[in-house]
C-alpha cells in the first residue's frame, strides 16, 4: 500500500489515504490505434523536492510548437499533481514525479517549448524539447 496526498488549499491541513494497487487484466496486449485528431502528447516532469516543498499545475500550460509559436497545445490532464488553486505538498528530498497530458502536436512540429503562462515568479519552462516518435517526453524542472 502507498500513501496518495490529497490536494489542498493553503491554510489547510493535507491528508493522506491508504489505497491498494489497481490489478490491470493482461487482456491487453497491444495499444489501440489512435487517429491522428485524437493523439495526445505526455510530458512525464521531474522536479527536485525539498522538505516543506508545494507545487502545483496552472491550466495555462501549453506545449508551443517551435515552428508556429501562435498555435498553443492546451494541457487536457495532469496526474499527480494539483490545478491551480490547490496545492500539492511534498515530504521529504527526492525527485517528485508528475505527469501531464495536452492535445497531439501537429505533424510538421519538430520541437516545442513547455511553458506555464502565469503572472507570478516560479512558471515552469522547459525549451526547445526535441520531437520523439511516440509523443511521450521526460524533463526535469
Amino acid at each position: 500500500m502507498r500513501n496518495i496526498p490529497y490536494c489542498f488549499q493553503p491554510g489547510s491541513k493535507p491528508q493522506t489515504e491508504k489505497i491498494a494497487p489497481e490489478i490491470v487484466p493482461d487482456s491487453i496486449t497491444e495499444p489501440l490505434a489512435v487517429p491522428s485528431e485524437e493523439r495526445q502528447t505526455i510530458v512525464h516532469c521531474n522536479f527536485m523536492s525539498f522538505p516543506g516543498a508545494m507545487i502545483r499545475i496552472w491550466r495555462t500550460t501549453f506545449l508551443i510548437p517551435n515552428e508556429d509559436p501562435s498555435n498553443k497545445i492546451p494541457l487536457l490532464h495532469a496526474e499527480n499533481i494539483c490545478f491551480a488553486p490547490d496545492w500539492y505538498q511534498i515530504d521529504g528530498y527526492g525527485i517528485f514525479t508528475f505527469s501531464l497530458i495536452f492535445g497531439g502536436l501537429p505533424a510538421s512540429c519538430k520541437s516545442f517549448d513547455l511553458l506555464e503562462e502565469i503572472n507570478q515568479p516560479g512558471a515552469f519552462s522547459v525549451k526547445r524539447i526535441m520531437r520523439n516518435q511516440s509523443d511521450i517526453y521526460h524533463v526535469n524542472l
